[in-house]
C-alpha cells in the first residue's frame, strides 16, 4: 500500500509483495547457477572438439551464467529493498519500482538464451558435441522449469493487471471515475457467460457493480494489504478487549447452558429439539454436494441406493425441477433428511440468479408442510448475497418504508411466484389439512426463509421459520422486529455471515485502513505473524510492538468518522462519489439480522473440570442476543467454520445432550 505504479499504470500489488516471492525465486535461481556452473567447468573445454554448433554451446552456458548472475543480484535487491519501512512508508521503498523494471526488461534476453538452450536440447542437426550426461541433463531441466519459471512470471503480471490502473483515470471527477469503475466492473460480469440467460442478470450485475465500486474504489488498496489487514485488525481487537477487562468496562453477556431457563418465557415451538430437527432438512438441501462434501470417500456409495437410473425416460412421483437424468440431488436429499420419496412433494433444483433451489416436505414428525430453501454453494448464489443493499419491501403486516436486501427480494419473489405457479402448497394441505407451514433454511436459504415468510404470512398466519445463520443485513430495524413473533434464528460462535452486510462491510474498510496505517511493522512480518497466530494464537508481546508508539487508534463504534450517523442529507447519491473514503457510504439504510436471535458459544472449562474433560470434548452455551450485537465485522479466528452447517449441528446436538446431563465426545 499504496500500489506498485509500473509502466505508467498501477497494478494489483505493492512494492512490499515482493518479499516471499523473491525469496522463491532467489532459491532456484542459486541452485540453478551452481548447476550450470559445475556444467560450465565439465563441458566448457569439449565445446571446442564439437562437430558443428560449439559456437551456440558455449554462448548458451556462458550468457546463462552472466544472465542468472545478473537476476539473482537484481532479485535480491528487490527483496532487500521490498522488506524495508512499514506499509505505508512507500519511501523506504522506493528503489523496487526501478529495480523491477529492469528485472522485467531482463526477461527478453532470458527468452533469447532460453531459445538458445532449445535449440541445443531439441535440435540434432544444429549441434553435434560429444554428449556428457550431467550436463545434457542439467540443461534440459533448465530449459524446461526457466519456460515454467517465465509463464508463471507471465500469469503473476496477468493476475496483478489493473484494468483501473491507468494513472490518467484517477484525475477525473469522482463521479465519472465511480461510473468507469462500475463499467469495468460489469465487463467482468459478462465474462460469466453461463449467467446471462437469468432473467435478472443484467439488473443484478449492475447492482453488484456500483456496491463493489462503492466500497473499494479510491482506496488504494492491493488484495495482500486486505490479508494483512485482518491480521492486524485480530492483534488490535485483542489489544482492545484486554484493554477493556482491565478497565473493568468490558460488559460480558451472560450465557447459560440450562435450556429450560433461557426457553421459559419463549413459545412452546422455540425448542432445541425442533431447531435440531429442522437444521437437519435445511441441511439436507445441499443434495449430493454435501454427501460428498461430509463422505469424500464413501458418498457415491451412499447415494447409489436412493438414484433413480434413467429418471429422465421415467414416469416421476414427485415433481422434481432441473434434476440430471439420475436425480443425484433428489438422492442427496433423501439420504441427508432420511425421508421417503413419497414426503418429498415438490423440488426444484434450478440455479438461477437470484433463484435457489427449494424443496416442500411432509413432515409427520412435526406435523408440518415444510419449505427448505437451500444456502449458498455457487456463484451465482454468491452474486446474490453480494447483491446487498437495500431496497423497499412493502409487503401487508410491515411498517410503511421497510427496507430489505436487494438480492434476496428479487429470490424471494422468484420463490412465491413458483411456488403459486405449481400450487404445491394448496395440493399439500389438501392432502394434510390438519397441519402447519414451517420454513427453514441456513445462510442465503434462512434470510430466503424470513423474506418469503414474511411474504405469505398473511395467507398462513400461523406459520414459523427456522432460520439458521441469517445473514446480517436482511431487514430494517422495525420490520425486523415483526419477525420476533414467528422466526427463530440461531447462529454460532463468530459466524462471519451473521455479522456481514453493507454497512458493517465500509465500517471494516475504514478500521482495515486505520490499522495499516498505525502499524510499524513491514508486511512480510505481519503475513508471517499471522502464520503463527493461527498455530500458536497472538502473544502478549505482539500487542504494543505491532503499533507506531504502541498505540492504536480507537475503534468503538462512534468515535470514528466512518462509524458516525449520517444526516439525510448525506444519504443520497453524492455519498457514493464521495472522495473521502471514511465518509463514503453506499447503504441508505442500515439493515440487521431478523427474528429472536439465540446465540450459541463455546465456552472454555473451569479449571476444576479440565483435568476431567477429554481433549475432544466441546462444551455450549446460549442466550437471546439482540440484532445490533452482529453489526460489527471483527477478525477471528473460527468465523469460517462457525457458518457451516455441519458445526452449527454439532453445537445443538451437543446442547441437547447437555440437557440430559450426558458426556458429550465430539471430533474437534
Amino acid at each position: 500500500m499504496p500500489a506498485l505504479k509500473l509502466f505508467g499504470r498501477k497494478w494489483l500489488a505493492a512494492t512490499d509483495d515482493l518479499v516471499y516471492p523473491g525469496l522463491f525465486e532467489l532459491f532456484i535461481r542459486v541452485v540453478w547457477i551452481v548447476l550450470m556452473s559445475i556444467a560450465l567447468a565439465r563441458y566448457y573445454g569439449e565445446t571446442w572438439n564439437c562437430r558443428m554448433g560449439g559456437e551456440l554451446v558455449r554462448v548458451f552456458l556462458i550468457g546463462e551464467i552472466v544472465i542468472l548472475g545478473v537476476v539473482i543480484i537484481l532479485t535480491f535487491a528487490i527483496v532487500n529493498h521490498s522488506a524495508r519501512g512499514s506499509i505505508t512508508d512507500t519511501y523506504a521503498r522506493r528503489f523496487v519500482q526501478p529495480l523491477l523494471t529492469v528485472k522485467i526488461l531482463l526477461v527478453l534476453p532470458e527468452v533469447a538464451w532460453n531459445i538458445l538452450g532449445s535449440l541445443w536440447v531439441l535440435s540434432k542437426e544444429r549441434v553435434e558435441c560429444n554428449e556428457e550426461s550431467y550436463t545434457i541433463a542439467v540443461v534440459e531441466a533448465l530449459v524446461l522449469f526457466d519456460w515454467v519459471l517465465i509463464g508463471l512470471s507471465i500469469l503473476g503480471l496477468a493476475l496483478v493487471f489493473d484494468p483501473l490502473g491507468s494513472l490518467g483515470l484517477h484525475e477525473v471527477e469522482d463521479s465519472v471515475e465511480h461510473r468507469k469503475v462500475s463499467r469495468i466492473w460489469m465487463r467482468r460480469f459478462k465474462f460469466l457467460w453461463w449467467m446471462h440467460k437469468d432473467e435478472s442478470a443484467s439488473e443484478t450485475f449492475q447492482h453488484v457493480a456500483g456496491l463493489l465500486s462503492a466500497l473499494f474504489r479510491g482506496t488504494d488498496l492491493v488484495p495482500s494489504d486486505v490479508m494483512a489487514g485482518c491480521v492486524l485488525l485480530r492483534v488490535r481487537q485483542k489489544r482492545e478487549t484486554l484493554e477493556l477487562r482491565r478497565l473493568n468496562i468490558l460488559n460480558r453477556p451472560q450465557y447459560s447452558d440450562d435450556a429450560e431457563a433461557i426457553f421459559a418465557n419463549t413459545p412452546s415451538w422455540m425448542s432445541l429439539e425442533w431447531a435440531n430437527h429442522y437444521l437437519k432438512l435445511s441441511i439436507a438441501s445441499y443434495g449430493w454436494l454435501f454427501v460428498l462434501y461430509k463422505h469424500a470417500c464413501t458418498g457415491c456409495f451412499r447415494l447409489i441406493r436412493r438414484m433413480t437410473c434413467c429418471a429422465c425416460f421415467r414416469r416421476k412421483r414427485n415433481i422434481v425441477i432441473d434434476d440430471n437424468c439420475c436425480l443425484c440431488n433428489l438422492a442427496g436429499v433423501k439420504y441427508l433428511s432420511q425421508l421417503p420419496e413419497e414426503d418429498i412433494l415438490y423440488a426444484s433444483f434450478r440455479n438461477h440468479l437470484c433463484e435457489v433451489p427449494f424443496c416442500v416436505i411432509a413432515d409427520h414428525k412435526t406435523s408440518s408442510i415444510v419449505i427448505v430453501i437451500r444456502g449458498s454453494i455457487s456463484l451465482r448464489d454468491l452474486i446474490t448475497d453480494i447483491a446487498a443493499a437495500s431496497d423497499s419491501f412493502e409487503v401487508e403486516g410491515l411498517p410503511p418504508g421497510s427496507m430489505a436486501h436487494r438480492g434476496m427480494i428479487i429470490g424471494a419473489k422468484v420463490l412465491l411466484k413458483q411456488l403459486d405457479q405449481s400450487n404445491i402448497l394448496e395440493t399439500a394441505f389438501e392432502m394434510y389439512p390438519h397441519y402447519n407451514l414451517t420454513l427453514t433454511g441456513h445462510s442465503l436459504g434462512a434470510g430466503l426463509s424470513v423474506l418469503l415468510g414474511l411474504m405469505i404470512r398473511p395467507r398462513y398466519p400461523n406459520l414459523k421459520v427456522y432460520a439458521f445463520a441469517t445473514p446480517a443485513g436482511l431487514l430494517s430495524r422495525e420490520a425486523a422486529r415483526v419477525t420476533e413473533e414467528f422466526v427463530l434464528t440461531i447462529g454460532l460462535g463468530d459466524d462471519l455471515v451473521m455479522r456481514l452486510g453493507v454497512d458493517s462491510t465500509e465500517n471494516f474498510r475504514t478500521s482495515l485502513l486505520i490499522a495499516l496505517q498505525a502499524c510499524r511493522l513491514p508486511k512480510y512480518r505481519v503475513v508471517l505473524n499471522g502464520l503463527g497466530y493461527m498455530l500458536f494464537g497472538v502473544p502478549e508481546r505482539d500487542l504494543d510492538r505491532t503499533w507506531r508508539n504502541g498505540n492504536t487508534i480507537n475503534s468503538i463504534p462512534g468515535q470514528l468518522p466512518l462509524l458516525t450517523e449520517s444526516s439525510p442529507a448525506r444519504q443520497t447519491e453524492t455519498m457514493i462519489f464521495e472522495k473521502d473514503v471514511t465518509r463514503r457510504r453506499y447503504s441508505k439504510v442500515r439493515l440487521y439480522t431478523a427474528g429472536r436471535i439465540l446465540h450459541i458459544v463455546r465456552c472454555k472449562p473451569v479449571e476444576k473440570e479440565k483435568r476431567k474433560q477429554t481433549a475432544k470434548e466441546r462444551q455450549y452455551q446460549m442466550r437471546w442476543a439482540e440484532a445490533e450485537d452482529f453489526m460489527e465485522l471483527s477478525v477471528m479466528p473460527r468465523m469460517l467454520l462457525d457458518h457451516l452447517p455441519e458445526n452449527v449441528e454439532k453445537a445443538l446436538a451437543t446442547l441437547l445432550r447437555q440437557q440430559e446431563n450426558l458426556p458429550v465426545y465430539l471430533d474437534a
